[in-house]
């Protein structure tokens, strides 16, 4: 079972996380979950995380769960407000750098993959980042500009499925854009059906298997 902790991020706001506690040294995933859901949508994948030999540590993002303003405060942001989820995203990172893992990632799932590629592009810290369902423009949250800061050091696993109707049947099409803006190592598939974000794990459990033996390669 995971421990449950909080932590506060640079602006004030309480968030609450899942931590699957890896060895010390050990690579640790930062996981960021899709809109509406919460951290329990990782569930299944840290699990397996954390048997490889991970750290995972997934957290609600603020108006979500049990961080401050969930389970659905969200649904009153403004973009601006989605915006300084960037902020829950540092804080994570930062615990897990005091945790004292080696190597550092990010996954995450449509929104949450937008904000993991925007922090991936702000710190060489990221060795990699899966992005599930990215979009060009969650809530003012774009990708390509942000392609175009990834470090050829750094990697993209990037995953969608043709039938993503919460993006309007365009999720490939946009994995494949930021696929091709990116500098960095890349990895893309495309599936014919799966939804969106995590809901690809329930039609494609191969797919949580084939992220894990991708970040092994760092």
């Amino acid at each position: 079972m995971p421990e449950k902790i909080e932590f506060k991020t640079a602006d004030g706001v309480s968030i609450c996380a899942s931590h699957w506690r890896g060895e010390k040294g050990s690579s640790a995933v930062l996981l960021l979950h899709m809109m509406p859901a919460d951290r329990s949508s990782w569930d299944g994948f840290a699990v397996k995380l954390y048997g490889s030999g991970f750290g995972a540590l997934a957290i609600d993002l603020r108006g979500h769960g049990e961080s401050e303003g969930g389970p659905d405060g969200f649904r009153a942001f403004s973009d601006e407000d989605h915006q300084k989820s960037i902020e829950d995203v540092r804080a994570a990172i930062a615990f897990q750098v005091a945790e004292g893992h080696s190597k550092f990632f990010i996954a995450g799932a449509s929104i949450g993959a937008n904000l993991a590629f925007e922090y991936m592009a702000e710190s060489e810290r990221i060795s990699g980042a899966v992005l599930l369902s990215a979009g060009l423009n969650y809530r003012g949250i774009e990708t390509l500009p942000l392609a175009e800061k990834v470090r050829p050091e750094q990697g993209v696993f990037i995953a969608a499925a043709k039938d993503d109707v919460r993006s309007g049947g365009a999720a490939a099409e946009m994995a494949e854009s930021i696929h091709r803006s990116s500098a960095g190592k890349k990895e893309i598939r495309i599936f014919e059906y799966g939804g969106h974000g995590t809901d690809m794990f329930r039609m494609h459990p191969e797919l949580m298997d084939e992220i894990i033996t991708w970040l092994k390669k760092f």
